[in-house]
């Protein structure tokens, strides 16, 4: 089988036992060959001609909880199976949400700039005025386990949540005080709107210069989900133009390339796709990645299929 060459240190030897491996690292591409299973990273392609030059793959065990990387349809076609990494990722992206929530609203990228910069001249009342939390609302675009997770640290903060969702979430409602809300009401009363919704036909820039238009002056716009739900440079005039208080990203339309407009807008704080990363959520990751391979490779289901 073909594993992720950045995955080796965080898997235990014990969990590769029986596996005949091959280490496949970030920059080299997918090899022609007779392997049956292979753990891709996000950044790995595999489409068509992928599977095509490995004719006996059994499975594609992503480590990630994504899998646009993964032509799902040639590998339906060629009846193989895709697996993902679900829920294991929930609590360390929903801490880092809420890194990004109060780093944004409380303007710290700027404040740690001017200190280092040594032009900081010392306390001033209106020095780098942000926002304070209690009494606001927190909109989640989507209400899926990470979006849920986030919700459920908001009422110590004071703050009220609306949240979008094809199906109510009476559990989390109650749990919360939240209301599901239409998009469009969601984006034109929240103080802070937070994206949670999958990668699809229909998501896809989602957040533009119209739906950007709709939000609140002033607002907070938060994305550790998908990088392909905004339109960086749609987002990047509304805070040039300060219609958008900040917005606090993890995740990129073409990473790990971001929008030049972007990266020198006003009130941003950019982080380079860390949602996941800490050292007990990868390893689970990986672990589970692995599970699946041997799962099926013994004559089992998947533990996590996509499909």
């Amino acid at each position: 089988m073909l594993i992720a060459a950045e995955l080796k240190n965080l898997l235990e030897p014990s969990q590769l036992a029986d596996l005949d491996i091959t280490w496949l690292a970030a920059d080299q591409p997918t090899p022609k060959g007779d392997w049956v299973a292979i753990v891709p990273l996000l950044s790995r392609w595999v489409g068509g001609t992928q599977l095509k030059n490995l004719p006996n793959l059994r499975i594609v065990a992503n480590c990630a909880v994504g899998y646009n990387n993964v032509d799902l349809v040639a590998a339906e076609m060629r009846k193989v199976l895709v697996t993902n990494t679900p829920g294991v990722l929930t609590e360390a992206t929903a801490d880092l949400t809420w890194a990004l929530i109060l780093a944004t609203a409380r303007r710290l990228i700027e404040g740690v700039e001017l200190v280092r910069s040594g032009q900081w001249t010392g306390w001033h009342p209106e020095q780098l005025l942000g926002l304070e939390l209690r009494g606001r609302i927190l909109g989640l675009f989507g209400a899926g386990r990470i979006g849920q997770a986030v919700g459920r640290r908001a009422p110590p903060f004071g703050l009220r949540i609306l949240y979008t969702a094809r199906t109510p979430k009476p559990d989390f409602e109650r749990e919360t005080g939240a209301a599901r809300v239409d998009p469009t009401r969601l984006l034109a009363e929240s103080d802070i709107v937070s994206l949670h919704v999958p990668a699809s036909p229909e998501t896809k820039g989602i957040i533009n210069g119209e739906t950007l238009a709709r939000m609140k002056r002033g607002a907070i716009l938060i994305n550790t989900s998908r990088g392909d739900l905004i339109r960086e440079e749609a987002l990047a005039m509304a805070l040039e133009r300060g219609h958008l208080g900040a917005a606090g990203l993890d995740v990129y339309t073409d990473e790990p390339a971001i929008h030049p407009r972007l990266l020198a807008a006003p009130r941003t704080v950019l982080l380079p796709h860390i949602g996941s990363a800490t050292e007990e959520t990868r390893r689970n990751m990986a672990a589970i990645a692995v599970a699946n391979v041997q799962s099926v490779l013994s004559g089992k289901p998947p533990l996590t299929p996509v499909y």
